[in-house]
């Protein structure tokens, strides 16, 4: 009887669950929205019983779908949205506010009071991240100083809090399963990356009490077993769990140190393996943990960054300019001319991410002539997407002391041969696109999979990784130099 493994991929908009099989091919997928709640201008919720209905949901549409039986399930793999977080009852497991998601900025004014102390220097030594609203600790704070009776509940050991990825396996398990993996734990700002365990002075910082956090582990551990699922039976394992820009590079099979990858979504993040080394950025990038895997004492560390507005440009094009009725037509209207005539859009629309950490940039067009049309404008687009990306992979290059050889891409926008071919044109380095291009989940079924031997090691992992095209650079690096030039110069216009 041949095995899959069920991959659940919780994100920002909405649930998937896949089926994978041993070729590493998604032989089944189901989908699912959960909404969207703003109760304030720069707030963002969740229900947590709508993702864990759209999770649940996805389970029983992916078996229908597929016809196979849940005996077949050799294990699950779990891969999430990775800052929101929730706070719950621990003896009854219902939520005791909506979630807090990663784009809440609702702790905006507490995190720049923080910039100003000292502590700041000691969050960004023991975490590698910097202190915005962005990751969890302030977050949970503001849960605990402002639901009701929290922080006494807490106190008392009432209460568990956790990203998605625990709260989904608490439920998976019946609530006998109280963890989180290392990748999901490291993006908190309350753990300790190079001890790899929660620490003290910063749960002191931000008030969280040790008693509400879960146990850490490897990312392809044994998180334990469905008791009570609805469409599943009791006895699957749970063994991997990681964040979704983590998941991503590990199903991009970026094992070695210097290898990346760059997901093309409505923001772009790009992830590069330092291996065991655990680089401090100095060049505005975040470190990050990769994954740790179990009977491995190594932790394999990455460099992260991130453009907050990537997909989002063509989405501005479509439903703004009205250029285009669907996105994949601006690949077309790009091709309509050769170049952009020295027009450049810069997309700072809700300001600028990595390297450069300015809220305060906003959008614009450069170097528009009467001759500008649509058909300019949005090659400007798609090249903004791709010069982005170049000035986050050149900041980790730099960092790592090691030139770019190649990346590999994932996410809806890498369909786009254009794109592509800009990309490797402007970055002077082999861009890579695999067969399968839901990096994420393959990432979480990968883990999982090795959890139970369903594959043996990554070298088996490597050997089932196809790649579905590769763009050489056609870009002379005298006109690639010109380019970048132009390009950071449009950049300081904004800044």
């Amino acid at each position: 009887m041949e095995k899959f493994i069920l991959a659940l991929d919780q994100g920002t908009t909405g649930s998937r669950a896949c089926l994978v099989n041993h070729r590493a091919e998604i032989v089944a997928s189901a989908a699912l929205e959960h909404p969207q709640i703003y109760p304030k201008p720069g707030w963002v919720e969740h229900d947590p019983e709508a993702i864990w209905s759209s999770v649940t949901a996805t389970i029983q549409a992916v078996l229908k779908q597929s016809k196979i039986t849940p005996a077949q399930i050799a294990a699950i793999g779990i891969t999430n949205q990775r800052e929101t977080i929730l706070l719950w009852d621990k003896v009854t497991g219902k939520p005791v506010y909506n979630a807090l998601v990663w784009q809440c900025r609702r702790t905006t004014d507490y995190c720049n009071n923080l910039k100003k102390k000292r502590e700041a220097k000691i969050i960004k030594k023991k975490t590698g991240l910097i202190i915005d609203p962005y990751f969890t600790a302030s977050k949970l704070r503001w849960l605990l100083d402002n639901v009701e009776g929290a922080r006494a509940r807490a106190a008392k050991d009432q209460l568990r809090a956790g990203t998605v990825d625990t709260f989904l396996l608490w439920r998976l398990t019946g609530g006998k399963s109280f963890k989180t993996d290392v990748s999901n734990a490291s993006r908190t700002q309350l753990m300790n990356i190079a001890k790899g365990a929660w620490d003290p002075e910063l749960l002191k910082i931000f008030q969280v009490p040790a008693g509400v956090l879960p146990e850490i582990v490897a990312s392809n551990d044994d998180f334990g077993v469905t008791s009570g699922v609805p469409g599943l039976p009791d006895g699957i394992p749970v063994t991997g769990i990681a964040g979704d820009q983590q998941s991503a590079l590990f199903g991009q099979t970026c094992f070695e140190v210097g290898s990346s990858k760059c997901t093309f979504g409505t923001g772009s993040f790009i992830l590069m393996n330092t291996g065991t080394k655990m680089v401090v950025s100095k060049a505005g990038l975040l470190t990050t943990i990769a994954w740790r895997l179990k009977n491995e004492k190594k932790t394999t560390f990455a460099l992260e960054g991130g453009a907050f507005i990537c997909g989002a440009a063509v989405q501005w094009l479509r439903d703004e300019m009205k250029f285009i009725k669907e996105s994949r037509e601006v690949e077309s209207l790009a091709r309509e001319v050769t170049t952009t005539d020295g027009v450049y859009l810069v997309p700072a629309f809700v300001g600028l991410g990595a390297p450069y950490w300015d809220p305060g940039a906003r959008a614009a067009i450069v170097g528009m002539t009467r001759g500008t049309n649509r058909n300019h404008l949005a090659r400007a687009a798609l090249e903004a997407m791709a010069l982005q990306n170049v000035d986050i992979l050149a900041a980790m290059g730099k960092d790592l002391g090691k030139r770019m050889g190649k990346v590999r891409v994932d996410g809806g926008a890498v369909r786009n041969d254009l794109l592509m071919q800009l990309q490797a044109d402007f970055l002077g380095a082999t861009v890579e696109r695999p067969k399968q291009t839901e990096s994420t989940v393959l990432g979480a079924a990968f883990l999982a999979g090795l959890g139970v031997g369903f594959w043996a090691n990554v070298a088996e992992i490597k050997k089932v990784w196809a790649l579905d095209r590769d763009f050489e650079p056609e870009l002379s690096g005298k006109d690639r130099k010109a380019k970048m030039n132009d390009w950071h110069a449009a950049v300081a216009r904004v800044r």
